[in-house]
């Protein structure tokens, strides 16, 4: 196994030689090290079925389904499925998944630990997704935004990016909403996480599910939020803010990531290539 800084880019490891059959457990504790320490693994030359993938996903934690069903690969409903292509006339999983910059699951109470993407079909261009360690932009904060963060809470809610399911069509809008509220309520974290492996400070912000940030007492601070949003580039639409990573990959790839340091948004165009990846993600106990 051959494990090597990724050429011109800002984050990442490369692997190479990794054969998740034949890999130890030495093996992949070291690469969840690496994960923790160096934000993104991209593994080369893998080839799996959705079977094993799931197997590779529970060294590395234990996997949790998403709650919305129609997410669930149909013969393993812990692979997450993103996909704009039909299969024998049916939609497998969902089309244009993680348009915004976001962590997964950050609008529930535990949010995960790790995320595995495997991407199975893969475009020709425009292949990529955006990343930002929210540990580093934290440093880069100047002094009076760490200084007004401090002590502050942040709420999350999937509200705004929620996708209408095929069992909503024709529901009243109110209907659907109040069940969204039921099934997942906001939930609120330290705005500044300490992270649980590595210590480090994590602004724990996103463009897509965070709609609040609160002093001790309750007061909400909407231009701190909009203030931490510009200053970690999540709202720099030409993508060229110094502390976005863009993480391409190839047939065969696979990324895993540290899910509580990283904040990614999908590579999307408004005329896309069929494109289909699974993800498994995992709490790592």
């Amino acid at each position: 196994m051959i494990i090597e800084a990724q050429e011109g880019k800002k984050l990442g490891m490369v692997v190479r030689g990794f054969t998740a059959g034949t890999a130890s457990d030495d093996d992949i504790a070291r690469l969840k090290e690496i994960v923790y320490r160096e934000k993104i693994l991209l593994l080369k030359g893998q080839d799996l079925s959705p079977r094993a993938f799931l197997e590779l996903g529970r060294r590395f934690g234990r996997p949790e389904p998403y709650y919305q069903p129609m997410y669930h690969h149909p013969e393993v409903r812990e692979v997450f499925v993103s996909s704009n292509i039909e299969e024998q006339g049916q939609q497998i999983g969902v089309p244009k998944t993680g348009k915004f910059w976001h962590s997964d699951y950050q609008f529930m109470p535990r949010p995960f630990d790790i995320t595995l993407i495997y991407p199975q079909v893969v475009p020709s261009k425009n292949r990529g997704t955006y990343f930002i360690n929210m540990a580093q932009a934290y440093e880069r904060l100047s002094d009076d935004l760490q200084k007004a963060v401090e002590g502050t809470r942040a709420r999350h809610s999937v509200r705004r990016y929620f996708k209408i399911r095929p069992s909503d069509v024709y529901r009243p809008l109110s209907e659907v909403e109040a069940e969204v509220e039921k099934e997942t309520p906001p939930s609120t974290h330290p705005t500044v996480l300490t992270h649980r492996f590595t210590g480090e400070r994590v602004l724990y912000v996103s463009e897509g599910f965070t709609y609040a940030v609160e002093n001790g007492d309750g007061a909400a601070r909407p231009d701190l939020l909009q203030d931490l949003f510009a200053a970690t580039g999540q709202l720099d639409l030409t993508f060229e803010h110094d502390n976005i990573h863009l993480q391409t990959f190839d047939k065969g790839d696979m990324l895993i990531w540290d899910n509580q340091s990283l904040v990614h948004r999908a590579l999307h165009t408004a005329t896309p290539e069929p494109a289909v990846s699974h993800r498994v993600t995992v709490y790592d106990d």
